[in-house]
């Protein structure tokens, strides 16, 4: 697995760790987040995965902080990735920012 951080903003969910795995149902993602969450007013409450040109594939909603579990992980199935597709990026979301400008690359290949 490659993945390559793009540019950031300022307080972001970082994406520490992406593991990606095929199955008949289609993919699925372990996304590892670390972001200094306060509590219900600023916290990490989302991942999402998208293609290349920003087409988003599947989101995963985070629905509370996690302020005393950093870094934590949460999982997305039954993702369906079309065949021709080899590397996705995933963005990460918290309620104060909004969707970040950091992606994380995915080779889906490996």
């Amino acid at each position: 697995m490659v993945f390559a951080a793009q540019t950031a903003l300022a307080d972001p969910a970082q994406i520490t760790d992406v593991k990606a795995t095929q199955s008949d149902v289609g993919w699925r993602f372990d996304v590892t987040l670390e972001h200094p969450d306060t509590g219900w007013d600023h916290y990490a409450d989302g991942w999402r995965i998208e293609t290349e040109n920003g087409q988003v594939l599947g989101t995963r909603i985070l629905a509370h902080p996690h302020v005393n579990e950093q870094p934590f992980t949460r999982s997305l199935s039954r993702v369906w990735i079309p065949p021709e597709i080899t590397t996705i990026y995933v963005r990460s979301k918290c309620n104060q920012d909004g969707w970040g400008e950091d992606t994380v690359a995915v080779s889906l290949n490996e």
